[in-house]
């Protein structure tokens, strides 16, 4: 049986540089690598890689289709810090199996979901 490790997302875009932007304030932080229109933040074992991409014009065509999911233990205010980053909520900070989840999108109209670290029992 094969092993595969998630090494990076990719966010195609027409326009790098305010989603960029718009990372490097989510992150709180200037992104790792920045070279040539392209982007990336290294986010434990995976990365976020932001690039403009022949393909893609406008805004996201689908975009509950693929969802980033960041995790922290303090998912209301992640959502009030976002949502004054002119992130669009998509959906208020809600109670979910004992966690808590709330949905914004960045200025391409991607979802982010700011979510509560899942623990095992």
């Amino acid at each position: 049986m094969t092993s595969l490790n998630l090494n990076s997302i990719m966010i195609g875009t027409a326009q790098p540089e305010p989603l960029a932007r718009f990372y490097e304030n989510v992150f709180g932080r200037p992104a790792d690598m920045a070279e040539g229109g392209w982007y990336m933040w290294q986010a434990g074992s995976c990365s976020l890689s932001i690039g403009e991409h022949s393909e893609v014009k406008g805004q996201a065509k689908e975009p509950a289709r693929i969802m980033l999911n960041l995790e922290t233990k303090q998912v209301k205010e992640e959502f009030e810090r976002l949502k004054n980053l002119s992130a669009t909520i998509i959906k208020e900070p809600y109670e979910m199996g004992g966690g808590w989840i709330a949905t914004l999108a960045d200025p391409d109209g991607n979802f982010v979901q700011l979510m509560t670290p899942w623990e095992q029992e």
